[in-house]
């Protein structure tokens, strides 16, 4: 059985083998001393380049093509663990458009905006594939470039996620983060005719800076990452954690009077907005597990 998805011209193909074995096989020529080969029912062996060992039993097979580059994808079962050594350490995160997140312990990790870097190129890239005449060759390889930015695009937003990820599943043995709706968070607020959004235009660059610092790709990294170690990461309700003061737990609109400015309206305590709902987010994690616990 063979799952193809079907797509326009020109948006790309995959398509996946649900078992290894079963019209595709991984390492078809294992007597090979230096090379990896794939084969493929209708194809024959395809050499490959792989770059970081499989590990664990290959499941399904998928090739997929972006761009002009191609690419094998393997799911696979029974991958053993690399749990890393304890270091007693726990971490609560916020995610931002300002900084991609803030630790509990004061750090910034910087938002890169590699979408924002490259929005100009990219612009006039578009520009130019709208001119073009439809099923020529110049407006096909017009409509390659702008894939090809959006493709170097999306690598280096993953790229940066694993080493952010990485870095923190190094440090800590807890971490604890925002249970987000990135979906619900990015829906477009124009609304309809009969009932028109307010404040559209804000919207739409709030959203389109919330899907250029990638907290999906970023929170899925992380997750894996911390499975893999060993390490243990708990979701919590982000319900008042920005509002909510992390030192008398008054809760007020009015404490927030920046994005980056916390001043509690109660007690006067004062602290950098993004490490005061750290605070918050760390306090409620740690809880959800000591509940867990006892239960």
């Amino acid at each position: 059985m063979v799952k193809v998805l079907l797509r326009g011209q020109g948006r790309g193909d995959a398509v996946e083998w649900p078992k290894n074995g079963d019209g595709c096989r991984w390492d078809s020529q294992p007597e090979h001393p230096s090379a990896m080969f794939v084969r493929l029912q209708g194809v024959g062996h395809v050499r490959v380049h792989q770059h970081r060992p499989v590990r664990g039993r290959v499941k399904t097979i998928g090739v997929k093509r972006e761009g002009d580059r191609w690419y094998v994808v393997l799911a696979c079962d029974d991958v053993p663990a690399e749990p890393r050594p304890a270091t007693g350490a726990v971490v609560g995160l916020d995610m931002g458009v300002a900084c991609l997140v803030t630790t509990s312990g004061g750090v910034h990790v910087a938002n890169p905006r590699h979408l924002a870097a490259t929005a100009d190129r990219l612009a006039e890239a578009q520009r130019d594939l709208a001119r073009g005449r439809r099923g020529s060759t110049r407006r096909r390889k017009k409509a390659e470039r702008v894939a090809a930015l959006h493709g170097k695009v999306r690598r280096q937003r993953i790229d940066y996620a694993h080493k952010a990820a990485l870095t923190l599943v190094r440090a800590y043995d807890v971490i604890v983060h925002e249970d987000l709706r990135i979906a619900n968070m990015t829906r477009s607020a124009s609304g309809t005719i009969e009932a028109p959004g307010r404040n559209a235009a804000q919207k739409s660059g709030l959203n389109r800076s919330i899907l250029d610092a990638g907290w999906g790709v970023f929170l899925t990294v992380l997750a894996y990452k911390a499975e893999s170690a060993g390490r243990e990461l708990i979701a919590v309700n982000p319900a008042g954690t920005s509002r909510t003061c992390a030192r008398c737990g008054h809760c007020a609109k009015d404490n927030r009077l920046t994005q980056a400015e916390f001043v509690c309206t109660a007690c006067g305590h004062a602290a950098h907005a993004d490490v005061n709902a750290t605070t918050n987010i760390l306090r409620a994690g740690l809880a959800l597990r000591r509940a867990a616990e006892a239960a």
